[in-house]
């Protein structure tokens, strides 16, 4: 990735060609570990500058497409909005609607166990460039 960082213009035109022409794959991600509360070791696979380029332009991508299926105050881990932006907009969420569920959730292993066809199809009935 020095390249990338010497040159950008050159490597990010190079990235565009070869996101279009269908010839990138992302790096193998650095594995670290990080400690969680229990005391176990949680694994991070940390992507090259180039694979977080790509991601930060999807992520950007999907959020235009899908942002207006999800109600006002529901913000995931929306890395753009404060904690307490959060809380005051779901409790006006709350009072204003006829909400009868609430779900916080961390599911166990979730990307490991995610079908990656599934949700290619569920992505690619929105969006009709199949790459």
């Amino acid at each position: 990735m020095e390249g990338l960082r010497r040159k950008p213009e050159v490597n990010i035109a190079d990235l565009h060609r070869r996101l279009h022409q269908g010839s990138y794959r992302a790096q193998p991600g650095r594995r670290h570990y990080i400690p969680k509360a229990d005391g176990k070791q949680r694994p991070l696979g940390i992507a090259s500058l180039e694979d977080k380029i790509v991601q930060y332009a999807l992520v950007k991508i999907l959020n235009a497409v899908y942002e207006n299926d999800f109600m006002g105050f529901s913000y995931g881990s929306d890395p753009g909005e404060a904690s307490t932006m959060r809380l005051d907009a779901l409790a006006t969420g709350l009072v204003r609607t006829n909400v009868n569920w609430l779900l916080d959730a961390d599911i166990s292993q979730f990307f490991d166990k995610v079908s990656h066809e599934w949700l290619i199809r569920f992505i690619e009935h929105r969006i009709g460039d199949q790459r």
